[in-house]
């Protein structure tokens, strides 16, 4: 009996733990995207989260600490956004997928894409060791699914390093951009239906340029 109780207290605890760090989390996402490493504090974060500060630090000792923990989240989300890339998958079909989630992401975690990007123009004062391990290595393992496109005759030949660029910047233009987006939106965020045509958009546009003659450039649900 007393073995149940224990295991549900630490149940309840482990749970309790997780609300919190995912609070955290998502106050610190926000305030990282608005003020940056140097304007951002611990203090900041706390408020924006609704806990004490002593909270903050329980669970993130340091404040680099924390904006370490919110990028790597940031890279896990999208390196997972890219599961499709696989030399197996169809190639199209593959790369269409992976925009669409990039775009989903860049409409529901716009703050992460901003923390990135922030962190990626001023030349990467806290994670440049970051990027130099697991952004490179992600990134050649990718390049070389589309180059084995390009040698199997699937897609045409084109830089498969140049093309992860351009669906990076194109994706990510509508989260670190939404103001501009929304002002040349009359005024108002994106609709679902919007949201919808700028993905078929943005694959035309992308995909066109890899497609085969005769191959659809545009993958659409279902």
């Amino acid at each position: 009996m007393k073995s149940d109780v224990n295991k549900t207290t630490r149940g309840i605890q482990s749970r309790n733990r997780e609300e919190v760090t995912t609070r955290i989390l998502v106050a610190a996402e926000k305030v990282f995207a608005e003020f940056g490493y140097a304007g951002a504090s611990i203090s900041r974060i706390a408020a924006s989260a609704g806990i004490p500060k002593s909270n903050v630090v329980y669970y993130f000792e340091t404040k680099e600490a924390l904006y370490r923990r919110v990028v790597g989240e940031i890279f896990d989300i999208w390196r997972a956004a890219a599961d499709s890339i696989s030399v197996d998958n169809d190639p199209i079909r593959a790369l269409g997928e992976y925009i669409d989630t990039k775009l989903d992401l860049a409409r529901t975690r716009p703050y992460g894409s901003k923390v990135w990007a922030n962190e990626i123009i001023q030349r990467a004062p806290i994670v440049q060791d970051y990027l130099e391990d697991e952004l490179r290595s992600w990134t050649e393992n990718r390049i070389t699914v589309i180059e084995a496109w390009v040698q199997n005759g699937q897609i045409r030949p084109i830089s498969a390093r140049h093309l992860l660029y351009a669906i990076w910047a194109t994706t990510q233009h509508y989260a670190d951009f939404t103001h501009q987006i929304t002002t040349l939106n009359d005024g108002v965020e994106l609709s679902d239906a919007q949201w919808e045509d700028t993905k078929t958009a943005v694959k035309d546009l992308l995909l066109s340029g890899v497609a085969l003659p005769g191959q659809d450039g545009v993958v659409t649900d279902g």
